[in-house]
């Protein structure tokens, strides 16, 4: 009852942004059920129904990664006076937040099964015209009856996986200190004092140290994934008409060259925060003027925030590029059909939740370092500088993952020309 009457009196932009929450579980629930449709319309073909339920994980980690986000920046359930005096201390608003984004994917699930059932022809006619050509009935396993039990669990996952990652993500943890507690008068050890924060950021950021400790793993896990890939793809590489004409078909595609994509792009995910730490020790290296040593140290400070999904954002477009540069070899009546709709739906959730994830941690950095700009604004520093150094921060970090982002992309595909 307290979520929805938070929801009821949040803002327009924290609306927005629940509303982003249910429209991507809706689309992860949705990918689920067509897969478990699949399953029951082809019981023989028990390989390709496995392999769509695994192409919804991509979209499942998505949604999650964006409801996330979302949770850590709703300023309803942050922690106030108000919710003290009420008795929600920090754990309590962590399961609030949980909670209410539970609530939300809830809903999501909810019009997922209207759709889906829209589009079987359970509920009546469709006006879609894919729907009413036959080929939804087809893929979603019209005409056959749907298990209770699978489709309720199927329902249940993107709620019940965002309310357990989202309340263990927020979950207050002692804060790390270096030193060690004081003894009392007598004998007693009396607890630390918390660790300061800063005044870049507030509380809300990790510390920039912890920022660079998944570099060396991101890297790692990026050639391992490349080195997988070109290992597993042989002498005789599948032709690129072949690559994921539908969520479940690989296409004849060994195993490895797909876990050599997923390694990848978790490498990238892992080394966002280190690289955008390490594009800030670049702005700020040897002697900067003022625009370069603000910019450097804001973006060295906010890599912890910002750096995860902007590293989503490099695994995507890298994922993008690569299969853009597949299927522009591929020409003919081949390659006119080689996204399907369940394929063009799941790239198009992804997408989505990776743009939100990334403008949801950049409102919530600007809003960590609002005390910041106003002490810098009450010093005298022009509107112009601030602006500048926000430019100069969104240009560095184009030009340092661009090429990187290409490099990876070339890579990845450089198999498949031989």
């Amino acid at each position: 009852m307290l979520s929805l009457r938070l929801a009821r009196g949040a803002r327009p932009s924290v609306l927005l942004r629940r509303s982003l929450v249910t429209v991507a579980a809706a689309g992860a629930s949705f990918l689920l059920l067509c897969a478990l449709g699949f399953a029951s319309g082809h019981p023989a073909d028990s390989r390709d129904a496995v392999g769509r339920l695994l192409w919804c994980v991509v979209p499942l980690a998505a949604t999650v990664h964006l409801a996330v986000a979302v949770a850590r920046a709703d300023p309803s359930t942050g922690p106030g006076p108000g919710f003290t005096a009420a008795g929600l201390g920090p754990a309590r608003s962590a399961l609030l937040a949980a909670a209410s984004m539970t609530a939300a994917c809830a809903l999501g699930g909810v019009l997922a099964l209207l759709a889906f059932l829209h589009l079987r022809g359970d509920l009546g006619g469709s006006w879609l015209s894919w729907a009413g050509s036959g080929a939804a009935s087809r893929q979603l396993g019209g005409g056959r009856p749907l298990p209770p039990v699978g489709t309720v669990t199927l329902i249940a996952v993107v709620p019940v996986l965002v309310g357990a990652v989202c309340a263990a993500g927020l979950w207050p943890r002692p804060p790390r200190t270096g030193h060690r507690p004081a003894r009392g008068p007598r004998g007693t050890r009396r607890p630390a004092a918390p660790a300061r924060p800063t005044v870049v950021t507030g509380p809300v950021a990790p510390q920039p140290h912890q920022a660079t400790s998944g570099l060396p793993w991101g890297i790692a896990l990026t050639a391992a994934g490349l080195a997988l890939q070109a290992y597993a793809s042989g002498d005789t590489p599948p032709h690129p008409d072949a690559l994921l004409a539908v969520p479940g078909k690989l296409g004849g595609n060994p195993p490895g060259v797909v876990g050599g994509w997923a390694l990848a792009a978790l490498g990238l995910v892992l080394a966002g925060p280190g690289l955008t730490h390490l594009c800030g020790m670049l702005l700020a290296v040897g002697r900067p003027g003022l625009l370069r040593l603000l910019a450097g140290r804001v973006l060295q400070q906010e890599a912890g925030l910002i750096g995860r999904p902007v590293g989503v954002l490099c695994a995507l477009a890298s994922a993008a590029y690569t299969v853009l540069e597949l299927y522009g070899r591929v020409s003919g009546p081949s390659g006119a059909h080689a996204f399907g709709p369940l394929t063009g739906l799941g790239a198009a959730l992804v997408t989505l939740c990776a743009a939100a994830t990334a403008l949801t941690a950049a409102l919530e950095a600007r809003s960590a370092r609002e005390r910041t700009t106003a002490a810098l604004l009450r010093l005298g520093a022009p509107a112009r500088l601030l602006r500048g150094a926000a430019a100069l921060r969104a240009t560095a970090l184009l030009a340092l993952l661009a090429p990187l982002v290409w490099v990876v992309a070339q890579l990845t595909a450089m198999p498949f020309h031989r």
